[in-house]
């Protein structure tokens, strides 16, 4: 791939195409530039996903009614099919019910950091940078080490994660190992470059169907015939990314209620 400073090609007739690179996940700064305080355009976007996840959520929940309007609907909606998909089916009522507001705050806060790739005036996904789904991760991780230590104890909670009964002791020489690395490291890397990588080539595949829209819009060619073609494939690929951006979301949060689960379960 040609450096992102010249990561543009010019074809034969005219076209001016943008390729996009990995330069576009690491901007400039916008403030602090050189110091451990630097402030680019991927924090921007994080902290007005933030803020506005935080005032559409207040504002929801200090509004609410019992007969429910059209955003707090929207709401609940969701709510309903997290609850009913990921939590009870995975961890239970009682149990769910504990750890619900982690797994709700989740999956809103993923998802709303994956849509803003495919909003206008952002147009660069929370989650793309490997920052926010490394500390979502590690949310996860934190939380069942945490609980099934809490509920094993310490030693009693790696012996339930690395060594799993009814299989001959012998065995445990090469599973245990393999569980370990399992538990300490597999659960939270993938989760990490799962959500990155989705939203990276996301991005990526929007950046080229849009640029390649416009540039044979602009061609002043025989290709300006092709546009409807190119502008089609876009908007489905923008359909698809908010199909990727709510999929991920769920994913990441059903892993989550998984992984707390096998912690604090009896047995395997």
């Amino acid at each position: 791939m040609i450096p992102s400073e010249t990561s543009r090609l010019v074809a034969e007739g005219g076209l001016d195409f943008h390729i996009p690179s990995l330069a576009d996940f690491f901007p400039d700064a916008l403030l602090f530039a050189g110091t451990p305080f630097e402030f680019n355009r991927v924090q921007l976007v994080r902290l007005i996903v933030v803020v506005g996840c935080l005032a559409i959520t207040y504002a929801i929940a200090s509004r609410a009614k019992v007969v429910p309007g059209r955003i707090q609907s929207v709401f609940e909606l969701f709510m309903g099919f997290i609850r009913d998909n990921a939590i009870e089916p995975v961890l239970g009522k009682a149990k769910g019910r504990r750890f619900a507001p982690m797994l709700y705050t989740l999956f809103f806060l993923i998802l709303s950091m994956n849509l803003a790739g495919v909003t206008p005036g952002l147009n660069l996904a929370g989650t793309s940078v490997i920052g926010m789904p490394f500390l979502l991760a590690m949310w996860t991780f934190g939380t069942y080490v945490y609980c099934g230590m809490k509920q094993h104890g310490f030693l009693g909670y790696f012996k339930h994660e690395t060594m799993p009964p009814g299989v001959p002791k012998p065995v445990y020489l090469l599973l245990a190992p393999i569980e370990f690395l399992q538990l300490a490291v597999v659960r939270w890397f993938s989760l990490t470059v799962r959500l990155l990588a989705n939203m990276v080539s996301g991005h990526m595949m929007l950046v080229v169907f849009i640029s390649l829209t416009q540039a044979i819009l602009f061609s002043g060619s025989w290709l300006i015939a092709a546009t409807p073609f190119a502008g089609a494939f876009a908007l489905g690929i923008f359909g698809f990314e908010i199909f990727v951006a709510l999929l991920q979301a769920f994913i990441f949060t059903v892993l989550s209620a998984v992984y707390i689960n096998m912690a604090t379960s009896e047995s395997h």
